[in-house]
């Protein structure tokens, strides 16, 4: 354990930071899993679904838990799929 005050605080802020950011992308997984099984089950709100995860990906994005070209990468996957279907 840190004896200094600002490492401790520091310790702190980590924690509670890593707790928001496991919330978030847990939630991020929900969504583009969500879409997926709408995919393979060939759902009919697929498009509707693709629009919650790319909203998803991009709230990632500006909460600075995944990079732009990773959220780019996923959403043009995403279109791929919907696309074949």
């Amino acid at each position: 354990m840190p004896q200094i005050k600002s490492a401790i605080k520091r310790v702190k802020t980590t924690a509670t930071a890593n707790k928001r950011n496991a919330s978030e992308m847990s939630k991020l997984r929900t969504e583009i899993r969500k879409f997926n099984e709408a995919v393979e089950a060939k759902s009919k709100d697929v498009l509707e679904l693709q629009i919650k995860a790319a909203r998803a990906l991009d709230k990632a994005v500006s909460k600075g838990l995944i990079s732009k070209n990773k959220a780019n990468r996923d959403k043009s996957r995403m279109a791929k799929k919907v696309a074949a279907k």
